[in-house]
């Protein structure tokens, strides 16, 4: 990985792994849509584009005796190939601050990184999520084709619980039948932990074992905003190319820049396996 020029920086191979051990935790801790989204990769840095494919489906399976009825296939109708974007955040290590750590034996305090990392993640999702509207970019609550289900005030009675479920029969009529992911807004999480009347159960609890579990909450999706998805790799997945790295800019004013980079790509294969609640 000649291009992240690590080879011209003044750090120890001791001190990159620190960092890359620092990117990969605030990761695992930070990013949402990867912990249940299919991941393609990583395929390597100089992979630019992928193909995204629309299918012709037809869920009408044919009965007879001898197989002679003709079928039509499932088959992909449309391909279009699709730059990956490269999403990156700079940051500076203080050179006195690389010094003392080199000079007394010092942990050097990686900070910088971790909050890079961590704004890195937050766009990663954001992009998942919301797409990217100024480079053509569509998210999962974005998408053209998803199916829409209208919100109720889920500060009062059984809403939460009526609207997912009306999004899960949305998703069953369409052929979808899970495993399901209902990803919220802080607000909407929050809302949900509540107690319900006359069930002695808090309004998040029957809504995950209504859909099995899993629910997550990202800042990303903003206020009053939810999404179910019907999970697996025929739905949809991101594409990686590179993934989360860093590199070395070089010195600026003694300083030491550094990037924190990747490359990825949400392809929805079928836009039906996403309802978003407006």
């Amino acid at each position: 990985m000649d291009y992240l020029l690590r080879d011209d920086s003044p750090f120890s191979s001791e001190l990159w792994n620190s960092v890359d051990e620092m990117v990969v935790k605030i990761a695992k801790e930070q990013l949402i849509a990867r912990r249940f989204i299919n991941i393609l990769g990583p395929l390597g840095a100089g992979i630019d584009s992928m193909n995204v494919d629309a299918f012709d489906v037809d869920m009408e399976s044919k009965v007879d005796f001898n197989g002679e009825e003709e079928d039509t296939p499932i088959k992909v109708k449309n391909r279009r190939y699709v730059t990956i974007p490269m999403i990156y955040k700079d940051l500076s290590l203080a050179w006195r601050d690389v010094e003392k750590s080199r000079q007394m034996g010092l942990p050097l305090d990686l900070s910088p990184v971790a909050i890079a990392a961590t704004a890195i993640c937050n766009k990663e999702d954001d992009v998942v999520f919301n797409g990217n509207p100024a480079y053509g970019y569509e998210g999962l609550t974005t998408v053209t084709g998803r199916q829409v289900v209208k919100m109720a005030d889920w500060a009062e009675g059984e809403n939460p619980l009526s609207d997912v479920a009306a999004g899960m029969e949305a998703l069953v009529r369409k052929g979808f039948y899970g495993p399901y992911v209902l990803v919220v807004s802080p607000d909407l999480y929050l809302k949900m932990h509540r107690i319900q009347p006359g069930t002695g159960v808090m309004e998040i609890t029957r809504v995950k074992e209504l859909v099995g579990g899993k629910i997550y909450q990202t800042p990303v999706l903003g206020n009053n905003k939810a999404v179910l998805i019907s999970r697996g790799s025929q739905n949809m997945d991101i594409v990686i190319g590179q993934d989360l790295v860093t590199a070395y800019i070089g010195p600026e004013q003694l300083n030491h820049s550094l990037r924190i980079l990747e490359t990825l790509l949400l392809r929805v294969k079928r836009p039906e396996a996403i309802v978003t609640f407006e």
